[in-house]
This record gives C-alpha cells, sequence and structure tokens, in this order.
C-alpha cells in the first residue's frame, strides 16, 4: 500500500478543540513539525479522495468553529506538491505591506 506524506496545518484559535484536535492527532501517530504543524502519512491510493477522507475524519474527530483552519499539504499523483484548505479559508497575510517592493506611478 502506497504511503502518502501529508503536512497539516492548524489554526484553531485560543479557544478551539484541541484535546480533539491532539487526540486524532496522536491517534494518527502524527509527528510534531513546529508551532502548528504536524506530519501524518496516510493511505495514497487516490490522493484526492484521500484528502476528502482525511476531511470527514478530522470533522468526526474535532469540533471546528468558523474562524478554525486546517491547510494540508501533500504529494499528488503526478508527484507535483498539491495543497490546499480543507476547513476554512486564505486570509491575509500578516506579512502583507512589509517588502520593499515598491510600484510604478505615471506621471
Amino acid at each position: 500500500m502506497k504511503k502518502a506524506i501529508i503536512w497539516l496545518s492548524y489554526d484553531l484559535g485560543v479557544n478551539g478543540d484541541y484535546p480533539g484536535l491532539y487526540s486524532w492527532l496522536d491517534n494518527e501517530k502524527a509527528r510534531e513539525c513546529g508551532d502548528s504543524i504536524a506530519f501524518i502519512k496516510r493511505d495514497a491510493s487516490d490522493p484526492e479522495n484521500m484528502v476528502e477522507v482525511l476531511k470527514k475524519d478530522l470533522k468526526e474527530a474535532v469540533t471546528f468553529k468558523k474562524t478554525d483552519r486546517i491547510y494540508v499539504a501533500f504529494v499528488g499523483d503526478d508527484g507535483s506538491a498539491k495543497g490546499r484548505f480543507i476547513i476554512g479559508k486564505r486570509k491575509a497575510a500578516p506579512w502583507h505591506g512589509y517588502g520593499d517592493a515598491t510600484t510604478e506611478e505615471d506621471h
């Protein structure tokens, strides 16, 4: 059975269901990879379906709020890196505007 390597990034806020998530991660034998990032392996016979099954499993184990977010990154069938939010959505980056890029103005 081929295994998929999955990185899972989670943001459940201050009052999130961390006990539910941590229990799920422990049952998955997840590895810690820094603040709010875990590494797991799952069946990879169908990567797209694997993501949907992962989402279903998480929703059964964790009580999510409207603002909670889970992002997964994995390797697809074609060997390319893929990623998507399976809970929540992307928000504005806190670093936006810090760079030294300038825009040219027409005079």
